[in-house]
C-alpha cells in the first residue's frame, strides 16, 4: 500500500513539474531574448535598463547599449509575447469549438483576408497604420463572410458548413491577393508584400504593440469568462444544448473573440503559420483538454515559442529570415512527430 502511494505521489510530483513548464520556458525564453543578440548585451544591462528606463532615470549605460535593449529589443519581446499567446489561445478555442486538432485559426479564412488588406494598402501606397488597419478589417471582414454564409445555409452540421465555407472564402480572398501581386510593381511593392505575407516582428513599435493590445485582451477577456462553458462546447452541438448551452448564441461569440485576437496580431506582425495549430496541441499534451488549464497553458507556450522563434530568426544568419519560414520549417517536422506519435490521443 504504501509503495502504491509512493508511486501516485511520484506521479503526483511530475505532473506538477509537466505543468509548471509552459511558465518556466516563457520566464527562460524572455531572458534570453533580451540580452542576446547581435548587440552584445550583458544581463546586467538588461536589468539596469529595466530598472531605469520606466522612471525616467539615467541608466548610465552607453546610448547604443539603452537604445538596443529599451527601443529594439524589449517592444519586439513583448509583441512576440502578446501576438504568440494570441495565435495560440485563438487556436485552443477554434480547436474546441470545431472539436478537431487540426484546425488553427486560419480555418476561417482570417489570415486571407488580413493578407488582402495588407496587400491593398500597400498596392495603394498608404501609410503602415492604415495598412495594418485594413489588414485588421480584412481578418474581420473575412471571417464575417464565412459565418454569414455559414448562418444562411440550414444544416444539422453547422461546424462543417462554417469550414467549407472558410476554404471556398478563403480561395476567393487568395485569387483577389494574387491579383493585387499581378498588378503590384515588382520593384517596390511586390517585395513588401511577399515580405508581409512571410511574417516579422522586425517593425513592429511600441505604439503599433499598444494599438492592438485592447483588442487582444478584449478577445481574451470572454474566452477566460466562458472556459467552463467551452468544455461543454468540445462535447458536440447536442450534448451542449442538452446541459443548457445556447450554442447558437455562444459559438459566434466565441469565434468572434478568437478572430479578432488573430486579427489583431496579424495586422502588425504579417501572416505567422503553425503557431495557433501546433501550440494548443503541445499545451493539450501537458495539462490536458480542460480549457481553463488550456488556455493559459496555450498563452505561456505561444508567447515562449514565438519569442525563441523570433530570436533565432534575428541570430541565425546575417540577415533576418522570416517568421514564417521558421514556423513552417520547425511546426511542419513536429506536427508530423505528433501525428506518429500520440496518434491515439487524436480521435
Amino acid at each position: 500500500m504504501s509503495e502504491a502511494r509512493a508511486t501516485a505521489a511520484a506521479a503526483a510530483r511530475t505532473l506538477g513539474l509537466i505543468r509548471f513548464a509552459p511558465a518556466a520556458l516563457l520566464v527562460a525564453v524572455v531572458i534570453l531574448a533580451l540580452f542576446t543578440g547581435k548587440y552584445a548585451a550583458s544581463p546586467g544591462d538588461v536589468l539596469t535598463v529595466l530598472a531605469t528606463k520606466p522612471f525616467g532615470l539615467a541608466s548610465g549605460l552607453p546610448i547604443a547599449t539603452e537604445t538596443a535593449i529599451w527601443q529594439v529589443r524589449l517592444p519586439r519581446v513583448l509583441a512576440g509575447l502578446a501576438v504568440g499567446a494570441a495565435l495560440a489561445a485563438a487556436g485552443a478555442t477554434y480547436q474546441g469549438l470545431f472539436r478537431n486538432p487540426l484546425v488553427s485559426p486560419d480555418i476561417l479564412g482570417v489570415s486571407a483576408g488580413a493578407s488582402l488588406g495588407a496587400a491593398l494598402g500597400i498596392f495603394l501606397s498608404l501609410n503602415v497604420l492604415v495598412i495594418q488597419t485594413l489588414a485588421f478589417l480584412g481578418g474581420l471582414g473575412a471571417v464575417a463572410a464565412v459565418y454569414a454564409v455559414g448562418s444562411a445555409i440550414r444544416t444539422r452540421d453547422p461546424v462543417l458548413v462554417l469550414v467549407l465555407a472558410g476554404v471556398a472564402v478563403g480561395a476567393l480572398l487568395g485569387s483577389a491577393l494574387s491579383l493585387i501581386k499581378i498588378l503590384a510593381d515588382p520593384y517596390n511593392q511586390l517585395p513588401a508584400i511577399t515580405y508581409w505575407l512571410l511574417g516579422s516582428l522586425a517593425s513592429v513599435t511600441r505604439g503599433d504593440l499598444g494599438s492592438v493590445l485592447p483588442a487582444i485582451l478584449i478577445g481574451l477577456a470572454p474566452l477566460a469568462l466562458l472556459r467552463w462553458r467551452m468544455n461543454l462546447m468540445t462535447l458536440g452541438e447536442e450534448e451542449a444544448q442538452a446541459l443548457g448551452v445556447e450554442t447558437r448564441v455562444l459559438r459566434p461569440l466565441l469565434i468572434a473573440a478568437a478572430t479578432l485576437m488573430t486579427a489583431a496580431a496579424v495586422s502588425i506582425t504579417g501572416v505567422i503559420g503553425w503557431v495557433g495549430l501546433i501550440v494548443p496541441h503541445v499545451a493539450r499534451m501537458l495539462v490536458g483538454p480542460d480549457f481553463s488549464k488550456l488556455l493559459p497553458a496555450s498563452l505561456m507556450l505561444g508567447g515562449g515559442f514565438l519569442v525563441a522563434v523570433d530570436l533565432v530568426a534575428r541570430s541565425v544568419a546575417t540577415i533576418e529570415v522570416p517568421l514564417g519560414v521558421l514556423t513552417a520549417a520547425l511546426g511542419a517536422p513536429f506536427f508530423l512527430w505528433l501525428l506518429a506519435t500520440a496518434r491515439r490521443g487524436w480521435s
